[in-house]
């Protein structure tokens, strides 16, 4: 079994009115099939609206299928006795940093996770210490929380999830309140931990610059996988990410209008170096 297997995966938000009447049914996820293995980057794409959001909350068990399974880790997030231990092998790190962050000391903030599931108190700074310089923010560790900036405060919340030492991270939109800066240091952390420490990274996103070195990406729209593959293959496809409300990377914007217009380009240039090469083949 995979690590993430969803099968036939359905979640229905039940829209009432002021005196409790249900008044529609909105499907956010419609029979979705999904698998991921262990180790892996997967980015998962979708303008708002196409049901990421609500896909990675039922990988941590904050939503229940309406229909389908839903396996994380071989537990079927079904299972209300299974709740606790889902969300300590699933770890979610929100948009907004703020929302995450409760203490007024950094380190501090990071060891409440691990007092919370009852590690011993020696295991907990030794967690602590491991997962702020994972994240390239243990020099901070006696700050405030409030000094720091957003992708500092982004870099702690990661911290946070890392101390519980799950198998797998979820993050949900994790730079889209971030500037460009703050968006490299959380995205070098995440690869950083998927690479050194074998965690499974789940990355909901819309923006087509952060799926580039996934190893690979689901395309949502309506509920629904729309589209699958290695981001070259996905990116390939320019026109069809168009028709599923989706930009491509600037480069590889840029690479397919040159295409248009008869430059002997390959599909799927997804960065600078990539196109430079291309276009020194050509030329020599």
């Amino acid at each position: 079994m995979s690590f993430i297997e969803a099968k036939d995966l359905v979640h229905e938000y039940i829209m009432r009115d002021e005196e409790g009447n249900v008044e529609g049914v909105q499907v956010a996820l419609d029979h979705l099939d999904l698998n991921v293995e262990q180790g892996q980057f997967i980015a998962v794409l979708g303008h708002n609206g196409s049901g990421k959001s609500t896909f990675a909350k039922h990988l941590n068990a904050l939503l229940m299928p309406s229909e389908g399974t839903l396996y994380v880790g071989g537990m079927d997030v079904s299972d209300e006795n299974l709740t606790y231990d889902i969300r300590q092998t699933a770890g979610m790190v929100f948009q907004n940093p703020d929302n995450q962050i409760i203490a007024s000391v950094v380190q501090e903030d990071v060891g409440f996770g691990p007092e919370n599931i009852g590690t011993p108190t020696e295991e907990i700074w030794e967690r602590v210490e491991k997962s702020l310089r994972a994240v390239g923010m243990w020099a901070y560790r006696e700050h405030s929380p409030n000094r720091l900036s957003g992708g500092q405060k982004q870099r702690v919340a990661i911290a946070g999830v890392m101390a519980m030492e799950p198998k797998c991270i979820i993050l949900d939109e994790p730079t889209a309140m971030l500037d460009p800066d703050g968006r490299k240091e959380v995205l070098a952390a995440v690869h950083e931990l998927n690479k050194t420490k074998g965690v499974t990274i789940i990355l909901i996103t819309h923006y087509m610059e952060e799926v580039v070195d996934a190893d690979y990406v689901y395309v949502m729209d309506k509920g629904k996988v729309v589209m699958e593959g290695n981001p070259t293959g996905i990116f390939s496809q320019v026109e069809t990410l168009k028709e599923h409300h989706l930009d491509v990377p600037q480069i590889t914007m840029l690479a397919h209008e040159l295409k248009q217009e008869g430059l002997p380009l390959r599909d799927g240039i997804l960065t600078r170096e990539e196109l430079i090469q291309e276009i020194d083949r050509i030329c020599h």
